[in-house]
């Protein structure tokens, strides 16, 4: 993916998940991500600096506020594919929480590049009682640069809970990106074999600043 795309794609990771108060149980999908998104992206323009320098608190922020929006069993399933049913629940515990804080720590260190650009919501194409819904927003760069398309796919859970498993960047989905890397790694070296790496990567995340 390109770099400003991941960039963004963290920016509206914690777009999604802001402030619990500001969303109300029977809000829509597209209706959490505009209300949450100004809110969280004045959250990190006025406190850059102490997450420029303590990134450890970036983090704890990604985790409060992230994970209860984000899927990362389904997300993680669909990411493994076939190799989900021939994981033992060992790996798959491991895999699921191994995924999850990567992509937490990858994307909320990006997110720190955000430079202020403009979101645009389009319409939505929903009927009531709709279970799945797709999210669609376009961000607007400045300098004549081509507009990114955010794509979020949502599910209602058994719980009525919306969540999303799915991300789509610039038409690169999240899920379907990693799982064509992972199969590969898999195929070649073996799920422990991916699952020592992934560990190896969080560690060096964890390791800057």
């Amino acid at each position: 993916m390109k770099k400003v795309a991941v960039s963004l794609f963290s920016i509206m990771i914690f777009g999604i998940s802001a402030v619990h108060a500001a969303v109300n149980p029977g809000d829509s999908p597209e209706q959490l991500v505009q209300q949450t998104t100004s809110e969280i992206l004045a959250t990190i323009k006025s406190n850059r600096e102490m997450y420029a320098k303590d990134h450890a608190k970036l983090y704890a922020l990604a985790d409060k506020k992230v994970l209860p929006y984000f899927d990362f069993v389904r997300m993680s399933q669909w990411v493994l594919g076939r190799n989900w049913r021939t994981a033992t629940p060992a790996q798959r515990t491991r895999f699921v929480s191994l995924f999850r804080d990567l992509l937490v720590r990858t994307y909320s260190t990006a997110l720190l590049q955000y430079t202020d650009q403009r979101i645009a919501y389009l319409p939505a194409n929903a009927s009531p009682g709709d279970t799945q819904m797709l999210v669609r927003t376009e961000v607007h760069q400045s300098g004549g640069a081509p507009d990114i398309p955010i794509y979020y796919s949502f599910y209602k859970n058994s719980s009525g809970e919306w969540k999303v498993y799915d991300v789509s960047i610039d038409g690169v989905s999240l899920v379907t990106n990693y799982r064509a890397v992972y199969a590969g790694k898999i195929r070649r070296e073996g799920m422990d074999a991916l699952l020592d790496s992934l560990a190896a990567a969080d560690q060096q995340l964890r390791k800057k600043k």
